[in-house]
């Protein structure tokens, strides 16, 4: 029974591992929501585009600027399970520290963000 239970206690453990501890690259995770439009050695741009109602999948992003392109209403989901409402007004800048997330839209119309991503040296 202690070897059983071992067992099931390392596929859990590696599961939740394998799901949350690993950066995941929005783009290669969700590339229905996440667009390239410039890379360089610098600073990855990205396109973030989601429809109502629709959840990404569970990703990390590097510290960066993020642009709203129109108003929007969203839910962010942390690892640990958390949430965090946020409403968005076209034209908005904000920092944006490292962070893993799912993203959601809660509101009515589609949105739109450019999300500026800073490489390490």
């Amino acid at each position: 029974m202690k070897k059983l239970n071992l067992i099931f206690s390392t596929v859990i453990v590696l599961i939740i591992f394998s799901t949350f501890s690993f950066a995941q690259d929005a783009v290669k995770v969700d590339p229905k929501h996440y667009k390239v439009e410039f890379e360089n050695d610098q600073v990855r741009v990205l396109r973030i585009s989601v429809e109502p109602g629709e959840k990404t999948a569970m990703h990390s992003h590097p510290d960066g600027v993020v642009v709203f392109l129109n108003d929007g209403n969203g839910k962010f989901t942390f690892p640990d399970g958390k949430t965090k409402e946020n409403k968005f007004k076209t034209g908005q800048v904000i920092w944006s520290p490292a962070v893993t997330h799912q993203g959601e839209n809660t509101g009515k119309k589609p949105f739109e963000v450019i999300q500026i991503e800073f490489k390490k040296k």
